[in-house]
């Protein structure tokens, strides 16, 4: 009895040290705080909006090419991530991933200083840049969640991915308050919010403060993904490349095999695939239909994303503890009713009416967000903020709980395969309706549906 205690103990002090410093797992969380400016600034407040508004013809031709373009995207990273993940399941290295596709991000944000206002020729190629971007940093994102079980403890993942997705929206935050504080100016005043004149010489009219959130997404992942390679431990290597190559796909093969009978699992990773769809679409165009709605500009869409960003903040660190106390399901569920009722409410509101009740327009040349239905719609994407990120996080958090643990990177590369193989179909639809209707709501009230359809599958999980 004395040896088989011992034993235990020997087995519980080496467990323990499996895991590595707080070094190692605070320059993991700055992988999210080095990639979400692309989130933050590129696709929801301030590029996008830009392009819809200053280089496509038109706001709602802009939000149909934008969609087209996510969609391709979307499209590619669905059918490539899980042979990836399984390769790097078989190599047993994430840093090189995370270093080829981190590469590819910085090249295509910074491409994306291309986008003069204007210019339908350049449409194309800016659209190509913004999808190699994107490609770039999901799969970044793929390899480096897939580190997640060797930082720190099964109980603790929760926290841990929480106090990611937190500490992202921090660097949202900070990466624009840059922009509009110091770079992005007003074409008419030629001042920032700050009411200086932007750092560089950028020029307002020819919106060089929009177009150097490009480049300056790329100087951030580099700057700040640094520590991850520097100070986290990689996987050891298990085999070759070539070797690699078969076996994982291989071993991915086995694994769709054996889906149906990890029904839990299988129910999940739907009903991922269609609340990820919903809320990745909500966030790609939330700021441009932000920007037809109320015919806002850069530097009140950037204030409503630094006030979104402090909601997701504090959305993403409380929704990690909640995620340890009663696990990542509920906490799922109760983001997507949440999600739900904002989506419905915001399709209601509208210049000058909320809930179809009349209310007062903003009055042109006032304070920022003076109208009646702008703070509203300001209230519901706050709860949209703090229930995003939670959603996020307790979903990779719920993977990891459910997925073997030896293959923990090939199912990540599920994750994001049931986050991305229909991903192009939300931006295809809201794409579609908005150019068949000419309506920016027609187009997003498409995303009741994958929200309803969601929280109906999430039931069918259990823990």
């Amino acid at each position: 009895m004395t040896a088989t205690m011992q034993t235990g103990a020997a087995e519980a002090k080496a467990t323990t040290k499996a895991y590595p410093g707080r070094a190692a797992v605070i320059s993991w969380i700055f992988f999210d705080w080095a990639a979400q400016p692309y989130f933050t600034l590129i696709t929801t407040f301030v590029f996008a909006p830009y392009f819809a508004s200053f280089v496509a013809p038109d706001a709602a031709s802009g939000q149909a090419l934008w969609g087209f373009a996510t969609a391709a995207a979307g499209l590619a990273i669905a059918l490539l991530s899980p042979v990836l993940g399984a390769i790097a399941d078989a190599s047993g290295r994430r840093k090189p991933w995370i270093a080829v596709f981190g590469a590819l991000l910085v090249i295509g944000s910074s491409a994306m200083w291309i986008g003069t206002p204007g210019n339908p020729d350049i449409i194309p190629m800016l659209l190509l840049a913004y999808a190699i971007a994107s490609v770039g940093v999901e799969f970044a994102t793929v390899f480096n969640n897939a580190m997640m079980p060797t930082l720190v403890p099964p109980d603790r993942i929760g926290r841990l991915s929480g106090t990611g997705w937190a500490t992202g929206y921090v660097g949202g935050i900070l990466s624009l308050v840059l922009v509009l504080g110091f770079l992005a100016a007003n074409a008419e005043t030629g001042k920032t919010l700050f009411g200086f004149t932007p750092l560089f010489g950028l020029d307002p009219v020819t919106h060089e403060g929009d177009r150097i959130t490009g480049p300056l997404t790329g100087l951030w992942f580099i700057i700040f993904v640094t520590p991850m390679f520097l100070f986290t431990p990689d996987y050891p290597a298990k085999r070759p490349m070539r070797e690699a190559l078969g076996e994982g796909l291989r071993e991915l093969r086995e694994s769709l095999l054996s889906l149906p009978k990890q029904t839990s699992l299988a129910w999940f990773l739907l009903a991922n695939m269609i609340y990820t769809d919903g809320l990745v679409s909500l966030f790609a165009f939330g700021g441009i239909y932000a920007a037809g709605t109320f015919g806002w500009d850069t530097i009140r869409i950037g204030t409503f994303g630094i006030i979104l960003a402090v909601a997701g903040t504090f959305g993403g660190w409380i929704g990690g503890k909640l995620d340890d106390a009663f696990g990542p399901k509920r906490v799922i569920t109760g983001s997507l009713v949440i999600l739900l009722f904002a989506i419905v409410v915001i399709l209601t509101v509208n210049k000058d009416s909320i809930l179809f009740i009349p209310v007062a327009p903003p009055v042109p040349g006032g304070p920022l967000f003076a109208g009646a239905a702008e703070r509203a719609y300001i209230v519901l994407g706050c709860l949209i903020g703090a229930t995003g990120a939670p959603l996020q996080a307790a979903s990779r958090s719920l993977l990891i709980r459910l997925a073997p643990k030896d293959r923990i990177a090939q199912y990540f590369g599920l994750f994001a395969l049931t986050g991305k193989v229909t991903s192009f179909i939300g931006p295809l639809m809201i794409g579609a309706i908005t150019a068949a209707t000419a309506s920016q709501k027609a187009g997003m009230a498409v995303l009741v549906v994958f929200f309803v359809v969601g929280l109906t599958l999430l039931a069918r999980v259990r823990e």
